[in-house]
């Protein structure tokens, strides 16, 4: 079948006429294409890897590209390369090893073999934890030692994708200064390499969910005793959603499988019964159908995507998303557990928190968008150590956690919360709500014209600096706002006197612009994203 075909096939696999059981040779041909296909792809790591069509661009070939591109790196790597993969010499990397996964995509188990080959062939250890959540890399390479790890997922994209994640020695998400160097050497190899057959893949199998579970209980950050006292109760509800992912068993495994513990969407399914496999509103159904009805007085229902690194929250009466949740969680670190740190967030994340950082006098470290850059608050030598790390997209992680987004975190910081505060969530955020106010996030966008992508819009966007330096007066619908603070570190963000803001963020890659609003009065918005996109043409 040709490769060609193969986004045809995708759609059918998708529609709602879709039966697993009689169209299955459909996603066999898909199977096959991908293990035979030679077709060469375009690789581009952003911030989050690189992400590929099943059949059309992802394929055991193109995977084979991306993980010699990987060991060029290693090879040719000079001094500051070699500092910031956390290894020393190519000769550290053979002796420490590599720590290889998947989520539970098509042909996961193929693709790390592939990427297997490669190192082992290069004289490499190489750890294989099979199914793994994100964050479960992260700690695996550092209770193993390891150097690096290759994770084969493309994290919340829709079943018809795969990706490749790789992370450093320190656990983290890799930096431009390494991911160019994996875009510019696969795309180099791409067109002249042929299939090399495989040899014997020769790994260590590892327990990812033990290692995890030992790794969090050695760091301390969250007091499982706490938590364990909640888990006890008859009066508690927990509902896990797991939209047939990998996080499946976790909650389980860390909890020690309490009776309060509900498990939605375990099931095997590469395909997440055709829907979108992202911890949405929408995704959210099955847990409030459990927890509108229950009777308990704590009630906690999450939802994770399918590579754990991201989570949502619904606690009975409402759902709690990032931008609540990292508030709740920082609050809870400062006030409760008298923590010493700061609070790292992306700047196109709410500022809800903000505000409840300055009252406490906790200092703010606001990052372009993208996890990888709360590294320097997340090492485990950090001078300043951020007591929690989130972004909007659903992502945190905290205090001498791992340094990727981490689902699991979540929900036991979510647990330990209430565990200690006798608290719901709703409940904790109602209180946070009459002591510094509330704000109201909210999203929108517009597309310009193709021949701005890239350095012209990014231009373009830097503009609007000029027309909100602070001091200065911006027209919202008929009231005339006053610029507190502008931030520049992605897109322009303007702060004004009374807490909201808006930011302007280019795509580098899409003709369009992305704006982010956040507003004490929620009818307002439509003014905000009126005023943003003046501010842009103007």
């Amino acid at each position: 079948m040709p490769t060609t075909n193969i986004p045809k096939i995708w759609k059918q696999i998708q529609s709602s006429d879709f039966n697993p059981t009689r169209d299955k040779k459909l996603v066999e041909q898909v199977k096959q294409v991908a293990i035979t296909s030679a077709k060469p792809a375009k690789v581009s790591f952003g911030t989050s890897g690189w992400r590929g069509e099943i059949g059309t661009e992802f394929t055991l070939k193109n995977i084979q590209v991306v993980a010699k591109a990987i060991l060029q790196v290693y090879k040719e790597a000079d001094s500051a390369t070699f500092k910031a993969l956390g290894v020393d010499s190519f000769e550290e990397l053979q002796s420490r090893g590599l720590v290889v996964g998947h989520d539970n995509r098509l042909l996961g188990k193929e693709f790390c073999e592939v990427v297997a080959d490669q190192f082992i062939k290069a004289g490499i250890k190489v750890y294989y934890g099979g199914e793994m959540p994100t964050p479960e890399f992260s700690a695996a390479i550092e209770s193993l030692g390891a150097a690096c790890s290759v994770n084969i997922t493309p994290s919340h994209n829709p079943s018809n994708y795969n990706g490749i994640k790789f992370n450093p020695a320190d656990g983290g998400p890799a930096g431009p200064e390494i991911t160019d160097k994996i875009t510019a050497n696969s795309n180099a190899l791409m067109s002249s390499h042929t299939w090399e057959n495989l040899g014997n893949i020769n790994w260590k199998i590892i327990d990812p969910v033990k290692i995890y579970k030992s790794f969090s209980e050695k760091q301390g950050t969250i007091k499982y005793v706490r938590i364990k006292s909640l888990l006890s109760k008859e009066s508690t509800d927990l509902v896990c959603d797991h939209v047939h992912g990998s996080t499946r068993g976790r909650p389980a495994a860390m909890l020690n499988n309490p009776q309060c513990l509900t498990s939605l969407r375990t099931e095997t399914d590469p395909l997440f019964g055709g829907i979108a496999p992202e911890p949405s509103s929408k995704n959210l159904a099955g847990i409030k159908h459990i927890l509108d009805a229950s009777k308990s007085h704590f009630k906690l229902g999450a939802i994770f995507d399918p590579d754990g690194d991201r989570i949502r929250f619904y606690d009975g009466t409402r759902e709690i998303d990032m931008n609540s949740f990292g508030a709740i969680a920082f609050h809870y670190m400062v006030t409760w557990r008298k923590e010493k740190g700061v609070l790292a967030k992306s700047v196109a994340t709410s500022n809800f928190a903000n505000i409840i950082a300055a009252k406490l006098g906790i200092e703010v470290m606001e990052t372009p968008v993208g996890f990888k850059n709360f590294r320097p608050w997340l090492k485990r030598k950090a001078k300043t150590q951020a007591l929690i790390a989130f972004e909007e997209s659903d992502g945190i992680t905290g205090l001498n956690n791992t340094l990727e987004k981490d689902a699991m975190f979540g929900l036991l910081m979510a647990l330990e919360i209430m565990a200690v505060t006798g608290k719901n969530l709703g409940e904790y955020l109602d209180l946070l709500y009459a002591e510094y106010g509330r704000l109201y996030p909210e999203r929108s966008g517009f597309e310009v014209d193709k021949s701005l992508v890239g350095e012209p819009l990014l231009a373009k966007v830097a503009e609007i600096a000029k027309a909100a330096k602070p001091g200065s007066k911006i027209a919202i619908g008929k009231k005339k706002k006053v610029v507190r603070e502008l931030l520049t570190v992605d897109g322009v963000k303007i702060i004004f006197d009374d807490d909201s803001w808006m930011l302007v963020r280019p795509s580098g890659t899409e003709p369009k612009v992305r704006i982010y609003a956040e507003c004490r009065d929620p009818d307002e918005k439509d003014d905000m994203f009126a005023a943003a996109k003046n501010l842009f043409f103007n």
